[in-house]
Order: structure tokens, then C-alpha cells, then sequence
């Protein structure tokens, strides 16, 4: 059991790895080849995922708690990779690559119930509070909670009615992210195209 538990781990970090080699300064030269292999995993991760916290980070590569932190903290003191606190999260990015906004936006849109609220505008601008709790599946009190939450963030525009802000940014981060986000957002993503006007 436990050879098939480390080869399933070895096939993770490999196939994330492959996408960490290929982003520019990620590789880390050191002695011990496997530990800076965990780390192009982590860059590559966080490449196609980015916003994840510690744990999330952990638990997809099958890592360790000592060996996680180990390598985030490496990455973190060598620039390649960039952190934002966020609540009761510490959430990574890779460096230079995202504006406050979108490091913001990202966290946002990693939580379950602000992602769908923001789905459900971008596809209805005109939804209710109600529409908005029936889309999440939640009660309108956890709606409110999450709109203070969100116009605090700049997400929501401080206004009578529920107004997204940037809303051509949150489709970017949600179509070229969507296979992290889950389903919800990879239908979204399909239908995207029809949510953006172009008027030159």
C-alpha cells in the first residue's frame, strides 16, 4: 500500500513539475534533486492554480506539513513565488504575475459561496439577493455577510444594487482558471464568450 501511495505522490509531482521547469526562474538549482523537484511541482501547481492555500497546496501534491512549508518558505525567499494573507489564509501566487486586485479577486473566487455569487451576476446582473442565495445555496443572510464581505474587497461596487466591478477581469481569472475552480465554472467558461461585448 505504501509503494502505491509514494507512486501515486512520485506521478503528482512529476506531472506538476513539468509545468513548474517550464516557468521562467523556477528551477532552483540544489544538491538534493528531489527536493527541487517538489518545488518546480509547487510552481507549476500554483501555475494552473493560483490562489490555493497551504493545505490545498499539500494536499493535491501529497506533501507533507514540514515539507510544504519547507519548500513555500524557499520559494517565497527567492521571489518565485508571492503570498497575500486572506482571512484565515495564506493564499500563493506565483510572482509578478497577478495584480492586488486579481490576488484578491482569486481568493474570492476560491471560496465556494462568493464564487458562485459572482457567477450568478456575471451571467444575471440584474439577480436579486434571493437569486443569489438559491444560485449558492445559501441563506440570504450568508448572501449579505459575503456582499459586505466583497464590496470591502472592491469586488462589489458600493451601490444600492449588486454591481460587479471589473467584471471582464473576474471572466479572465474565471475562464483561463476554470478546470481549478470545479464544474460550476468549467460551464461557465463555456459560455463565457457570449458575456463579453466587443466595441472597438
Amino acid at each position: 500500500m505504501s509503494d502505491r501511495v509514494d507512486e501515486e505522490k512520485r506521478a503528482t509531482l512529476r506531472r506538476f513539475a513539468a509545468l513548474g521547469a517550464a516557468v521562467p526562474f523556477a528551477r532552483l538549482d540544489d544538491a538534493d534533486e528531489s527536493r527541487s523537484d517538489v518545488r518546480d511541482a509547487i510552481v507549476g501547481y500554483l501555475a494552473t492554480t493560483p490562489g490555493a492555500h497551504f493545505s490545498k497546496i499539500r494536499d493535491d501534491l501529497r506533501l507533507g506539513t514540514g515539507e510544504t512549508q519547507h519548500h513555500l518558505e524557499r520559494l517565497l525567499s527567492e521571489g518565485v513565488v508571492r503570498s497575500r494573507r486572506d482571512g484565515d489564509y495564506r493564499r500563493f501566487f506565483p510572482a509578478q504575475r497577478f495584480s492586488r486586485f486579481e490576488q484578491v479577486a482569486l481568493g474570492y473566487l476560491r471560496r465556494d459561496t462568493p464564487r458562485k455569487m459572482l457567477l450568478e451576476l456575471l451571467r444575471n446582473p440584474d439577480a436579486t439577493g434571493v437569486r443569489l442565495a438559491e444560485a449558492a445555496d445559501v441563506s440570504t443572510a450568508t448572501v449579505s455577510s459575503y456582499r459586505k464581505q466583497l464590496e470591502d474587497a472592491e469586488l462589489f461596487a458600493r451601490e444600492r444594487s449588486l454591481v460587479v466591478e471589473r467584471p471582464e477581469t473576474l471572466i479572465m481569472l474565471l475562464v483561463r482558471y476554470a478546470d481549478s475552480f470545479g464544474t460550476d465554472t468549467v460551464e461557465f467558461a463555456a459560455e463565457a464568450d457570449e458575456l463579453v461585448s466587443f466595441d472597438p
